[in-house]
């Protein structure tokens, strides 16, 4: 049993990162009254996190191949403990998005590095055994994740959510120290150039003005000079970005890799796929707790139907799915996911929290076909000198498009939520935020139809020896 330590290790790390992306769902309301914070206060709150993490991931991503994975993870651990710390003892809500906001450089340094030790630690049969594993512990966070958070706020308190990380943190502090190998690092000695920080800050630039953009939209309008000057600021970075990754020695993305249409159609499909099946139901939270009155237990459990479906789905058929062609179970999925969300527009002002489940099971069926082959298939379809690169910036995409749908639909909420009674506004914002939702997934799957090419079954990470090699020179 001691050989699966290592594996333990990382997949302590990996389910409480993925877990706090929405473990603070059903705790809003608690959080808002505790520390009287607005609408707008409360989307950062749940954006902040994953906003950070996806702006850092391609960069920590080469800073583990200069320092090792497992000092990066190590260090991750110990900075999402003391942010995790941080939140619980919070005493405004200013701080608290601060300490969010290290909480996802925390997570970053930590997701970065997960694949990366799984190599290192286990070979051949045990290799696959182990993905597998963590493929499946990632699975059971998103299901895991409200249900958890609405049973410690509903007993201990919002703070608890984030106060139970640090002893989990300190238990995987101590087993990857005592049993996860230290490993070479890839660029030690090789005189590799420096470390893109210029692409880096450019793309966080880009990401936070436009996050910001969109979310102070809500409250001050789109013809604000704040959020004009936040949006062109974005653009500017962006365009910053691109010029900087066309000139780097080692870019954080090889930008010649968004003419492969495969890997595009990927990207796109990742990004879009965060953004309609999940970053909705921070807003259906608040209307079963605010409108229909559910404890933050209930309305977890009220939620957990498309994880579940996810989860039971996913593992069913990922032996079959893997020895087909990839477009055809992404892209299905994600017209699933479309339709499911779509489907969530039949909540109004009279309907109870069962008024979600058909549709919520239909996006969880579309998710459990779509996610797991998304990697592999974005692997299978560059060069494998390039898979560490591809593999930070689908999950790059799938976290900026989770951070991008919280703003967008907030604002979308927001708008149609002003001039109704409490019951009626729910049903007014809500509606908007599904169609748009379900929208965003249709998009995605014509996407992944039209612009994936049918290739032979993916190699998976866990069959790829090296699934984070260094950056192209």
């Amino acid at each position: 049993m001691r050989k699966w330590i290592p594996l333990a290790a990382v997949c302590t790390g990996a389910f409480m990162l993925l877990v706090d992306v929405s473990i603070v769902n059903v705790a809003l309301p608690e959080m808002a009254s505790d520390l009287r914070s607005s609408f707008t206060t409360l989307q950062w709150v749940v954006d902040i996190y994953a906003l950070v993490l996806a702006s850092l991931l391609m960069a920590f991503g080469s800073l583990g191949d200069r320092l090792g994975h497992r000092r990066l993870y190590l260090s991750g651990l110990v900075v999402f403990a003391s942010a995790s710390l941080a939140c619980a003892l919070a005493p405004s809500a200013a701080v608290l998005i601060t300490a969010r906001a290290a909480q996802g450089m925390g997570g970053a340094a930590m997701m970065t590095s997960t694949t990366a030790l799984l190599a290192a630690a286990y070979q051949g049969r045990d290799r696959g055994t182990a993905f597998g594993v963590w493929g499946a512990v990632n699975g059971a966070a998103a299901a895991i994740g409200p249900v958890l958070g609405g049973l410690l706020t509903d007993q201990f308190g919002w703070r608890s959510i984030f106060m139970v990380n640090v002893p989990v943190a300190v238990v995987a502090v101590a087993m990857t120290l005592g049993y996860l190998k230290a490993g070479a690092r890839r660029d030690a000695g090789a005189g590799a150039g420096r470390l893109d920080l210029a692409g880096a800050l450019a793309f966080t630039l880009f990401a936070s003005a436009l996050t910001y953009g969109l979310i102070e939209s809500g409250d001050k309008g789109w013809g604000s000079t704040t959020v004009l000057v936040a949006l062109g600021g974005s653009v500017l970075a962006m365009t910053a970005f691109v010029g900087i990754e066309l000139r780097a020695e080692r870019p954080l993305v090889d930008l010649s890799l968004l003419r492969n249409r495969s890997f595009l159609g990927l990207l796109l499909g990742g990004l879009l796929l965060s953004a309609a099946a999940f970053a909705e139901l921070t807003y259906t939270s608040l209307w079963l707790q605010q409108a229909l009155h559910l404890s933050p237990l209930g309305a977890g459990l009220a939620v957990s139907p498309m994880a579940l479906a996810a989860f039971v789905v996913a593992l069913a058929t990922g032996k079959a799915l893997h020895r087909s062609s990839p477009q055809l179970p992404i892209g299905i999925g994600l017209l699933l996911i479309g339709g499911g969300t779509l489907l969530l527009a039949v909540v109004s002002a009279g309907s109870g929290w069962t008024a979600l489940l058909p549709g919520l099971l239909i996006t969880g069926v579309g998710v459990g076909l779509s996610t797991p082959m998304l990697m592999s298939a974005a692997l299978a379809s560059v060069p494998p000198q390039r898979a560490g690169m591809a593999s930070g910036a689908l999950n790059t995409a799938r976290q900026l498009g989770y951070a991008l749908g919280i703003a967008v639909l907030g604002t979308i909420f927001q708008g149609h939520f002003r001039g109704h009674t409490p019951r009626t506004a729910f049903a007014a914002g809500l509606d908007p935020v599904f169609l748009t939702a379900g929208a965003a997934g249709l998009a995605a799957g014509l996407l992944v139809l039209a612009l994936v090419r049918r290739t032979p079954p993916p190699t998976t990470p866990q069959s790829n020896p090296t699934p984070e090699p260094a950056r192209a020179r």
